[in-house]
Order: C-alpha cells, then structure tokens, then sequence
C-alpha cells in the first residue's frame, strides 16, 4: 500500500502546482478520475483504513476521500459523499499529532476536511488550525475565515443547494446572487 500512498502524494505534491488544486479545469478533474476514482471506490468502502498508521497515510486518504471527490465528480453530490470519512481521518490524525510532522503545503490539505464541514465546531476548529500556521499559509487562513463566516451566517454551504437538491432560502439566494459567492 505504501506505493499507492506515494503516487497519489507524489501526483499531487510533485507531479501538479498549487493553481491547479483549486481551480475548474475539466482536463485536471479528468485525470484524477482516470488516475484515482478505483483508490477512491476503496477508500470510500474502508479498505485503507490501515492507512491511517502514519502521517503520509492519513494524507493520502483525505487527499481520496475530501479533495480529489471534489474533482473527479464536480458538481454533483458524489463530489461530497466522503467528506464526513475525511473528516474522521482528519480528525484522527490531529489525535495523533500526524499534522505537525508534515510542512505546511501538505498540513493544509489534512486540516481541508474542517474546512468542507457543515458543522460550525469544525469550521472554529479550521479556523484555529490555520490560525498557526498563518505565517506560512495567509491564504489558507483568509480561506477558512470565510468559510467559517459563511457557516455562521446559514448553518451550511448555500452553494451546495442546487448540487444536493436543498431549497435555498431568501437570504442564501440573495448571497449566491453575490459575484464571487460560494467556493
């Protein structure tokens, strides 16, 4: 399994650049369901759950089950189906102290899942992990206040709506018909 941890650390941290992480690009999403959607469908179903016995570990799978979700099935509510496993390998990994032996490029993408939260606890708690590495990672930490300010505000992500056939309300109406509202 360690070969397996490597290619998706190695695709993501070596093989591609920060621009690409999050932006839309169909031909990068194409490439990680290519590359990664059979991990993922394993993953997912708890097969590398013995994964989580180190840092790399822990990272590989968040990277499968919170982030590449997001590209391989954009728009769709598949691209959020894990996010609750990510989370819980996340949160793991903090009891572990797994986040503080990694730099803080990587370190960002376990403390992701928080950020991807619903849940008000997890968006203070991702707000307060960014909070300690905000030197070394501004935007992370102006991410997860907005993120953070947006959950405040409407308990959830009004930019999902549509995506996961949840009625928007007046005031999230109001905000997705903000420029630049949502993530």
């Amino acid at each position: 399994m360690k070969d397996a941890q490597k290619d998706i650390l190695d695709f993501w941290f070596e093989q591609t650049q920060p621009p690409q992480w999050f932006q839309v690009n169909p031909a990068f999403d194409a490439t990680i369901k290519d590359l990664y959607e059979d991990a993922y469908e394993k993953a997912a179903l708890g097969i590398f759950d013995d994964w989580k016995k180190n840092a790399d570990g822990c990272l590989a799978l968040c990277l499968l089950l919170d982030q590449f979700p997001r590209n391989m099935y954009r728009g769709t509510p598949k691209a959020f189906a894990t996010d609750g496993k990510g989370l819980v390998v996340a949160k793991y990994a903090l009891s572990k102290g797994f986040d503080q032996v990694l730099v803080p490029m990587k370190r960002r993408f376990l403390y992701l899942p928080f950020e991807h939260s619903e849940n008000l606890n997890d968006q203070r708690k991702c707000v307060e992990l960014f909070d300690r590495m905000k030197k070394d990672d501004p935007l992370g930490y102006d991410y997860a206040m907005r993120h953070l300010k947006v959950i405040e505000k409407y308990g959830r992500f009004p930019h999902r709506n549509r995506i996961l056939a949840r009625t928007s309300t007046p005031d999230e109406e109001e905000y997705l018909a903000q420029s630049g509202a949502g993530f």
